[in-house]
């Protein structure tokens, strides 16, 4: 089959309400996705973002999209997410997501988007294999913007905790902390994750309590929240998110006793060890700052000791009008 014979096969149109049921339906299905592209997760804060997602079709049949807004004349794979991703369907085959790749981006140069930038979802989210995008922007001359830093166990591969984190363990359960599994955001929210922030960093968690209450309610098999009770008071917790894959804290916090009661590494010894079945890997998040450049040592050491080790996510950018000399060629 000829180049433009494949080419005339595509077409990409700007994601509206219309087709929230169809992107959603092939989110459960895309090799390469996560509960965090569902439209009733992106949508949550549609009010800070100019939505510029778009689906790609071969023939009538959805066969890739990409979660998107839009700055001026920038689109990026999404602000509002952790990450990002050329999201493909189960059986999509190479060089048919290479033409639909080249067809976005014909689409966005043609709405006016001189480049994208995308920080590509971590490989271990992914069901099966799927670096098409890697590829892609490789052959497209994107530029590598930055490379995080993120620890991970990986199951298959457990590695014992250390000593210390063992210890911590044994102090929690003399204190005679209690672990819950519970709907009580509100107690970690107010009592310790926006004191933690506000104190050591002067800053405020990305989702308000409204809305991980509202998020949880929506997804209630992939957010879980886990709290630590000492005199029936949380005194530390950890908002966990769930994924086909992967086990992720999203939020971790504990109050100024955490090292003295280990309310930490009881927190920690369960999510790790009780909530993993059927799952990969635990995702610690990056523990880099600065676009990469910096590498927080305490961190590190820290989420080590649990046998976590080191893994890489990158974020690209890349000029729209790549789309007129890409090629791959074909021997």
């Amino acid at each position: 089959m000829s180049d433009s014979k494949i080419k005339s096969k595509f077409k990409v149109v700007k994601y509206d309400a219309s087709y929230k049921d169809r992107w959603n339906s092939f989110i459960t299905e895309a090799k390469n996705s996560t509960f965090l592209f569902q439209r009733d997760f992106m949508d949550y804060h549609s009010d800070r973002f100019v939505d510029f997602s778009v689906l790609i079709f071969k023939d009538e049949e959805l066969y890739a999209l990409l979660p998107a807004n839009k700055i001026g004349t920038k689109v990026i794979s999404h602000q509002g997410l952790t990450y990002g991703s050329f999201v493909l369907k189960g059986s999509a085959k190479f060089f048919y997501a290479f033409e639909a790749f080249s067809a976005m981006l014909a689409f966005y140069e043609a709405e006016g988007v001189q480049e994208l930038e995308i920080r590509v979802i971590p490989t271990f989210y992914n069901k099966m294999p799927s670096d098409e995008l890697d590829y892609f922007l490789y052959k497209a001359n994107a530029q590598l913007l930055k490379k995080d830093v993120l620890m991970i166990i990986d199951y298959a591969h457990k590695l014992r905790f250390q000593k210390n984190r063992r210890e911590g363990f044994n102090k929690a359960t003399r204190a005679g902390l209690e672990l819950k599994v519970d709907s009580n955001f509100a107690g970690f929210w107010n009592d310790v994750l926006i004191p933690n922030l506000k104190n050591k960093h002067n800053v405020s968690p990305v989702h308000s309590l409204e809305e991980i209450e509202l998020l949880a309610s929506r997804f209630p098999n992939n957010i879980k929240q886990i709290n630590i009770y000492k005199d029936n008071k949380v005194v530390a917790g950890t908002t966990v998110f769930l994924t086909e894959t992967t086990v992720h804290p999203q939020y971790v916090s504990g109050n100024v006793d955490k090292n003295s009661f280990g309310s930490l590494d009881l927190a920690y010894d369960y999510i790790i060890n009780k909530m993993c079945e059927d799952k990969r890997y635990f995702d610690f998040n990056i523990s880099s700052e600065d676009n990469g450049n910096k590498i927080n040592e305490g961190l590190i050491f820290w989420k080590e000791s649990c046998g976590a080790r080191s893994h890489t996510a990158n974020t690209y950018r890349i000029e729209t009008a790549a789309h007129k000399s890409l090629q791959i060629i074909k021997v």
